[in-house]
């Protein structure tokens, strides 16, 4: 039978564990509130409401970027109104980042036509990748440091419309920056 004495040596310190890592989520949690505020008024000043939209998950910060202004249809060049976008950002962006940017590339269903085929883009995760791809590569040019940034292509998953009209499929075209370790 364990003792009143030994099991409170043992029962508290457990429970000021306890007490200290709810403080610290609070610290991250508050620490990752204030910096969604901040990018939030940033952007939407700079750059407008109807061009970037931006969510606060749990342990990052995520920004879409409307990709009726990044990418044509089939395409993954920026255009120069996109570049200049981007351009506005990346020095909003830059004293938030503390571990690394996720670029996601996304696409609407309609399939690959043989011209984009004969560029070597077979797929639509192919042509996601590319659009993520050169966000990334135009952050970089813009001083955001490469080691901070990953590129993914994730196709027509996820999509934030349906796809059955022209403005879900414009909805869906569009590249994500996920702020990852935000708040820490």
């Amino acid at each position: 039978m364990v003792s009143r004495s030994r099991l409170a040596r043992i029962a508290v310190p457990i429970a000021l564990a306890g007490l200290l890592t709810a403080c610290v989520s609070q610290q991250k949690y508050d620490a990752l509130d204030n910096e969604y505020n901040q990018l939030n008024q940033r952007l939407s000043g700079e750059i407008g409401r109807q061009q970037v939209h931006i969510t606060r998950l749990q342990g990052a910060i995520k920004i879409a970027v409307n990709s009726q202004l990044l990418f044509p249809s089939g395409g993954w060049e920026m255009p120069p109104e996109a570049q200049a976008t981007i351009a506005k950002m990346a020095p909003t962006l830059a004293p938030f980042v503390q571990t690394q940017i996720i670029v996601k590339g996304y696409t609407d269903n309609v399939p690959i036509g043989p011209e984009l085929a004969r560029q070597g883009v077979t797929t639509n995760q192919i042509l996601s990748l590319r659009r993520a791809q050169n966000v990334e590569q135009f952050l970089i040019s813009q001083g955001v440091n490469p080691a901070l940034l990953t590129a993914e292509g994730l196709g027509e998953a996820n999509p934030v419309a349906p796809n059955d009209t022209a403005a879900g499929q414009a909805q869906n075209r569009r590249v994500e920056l996920t702020l990852a370790g935000s708040g820490t």
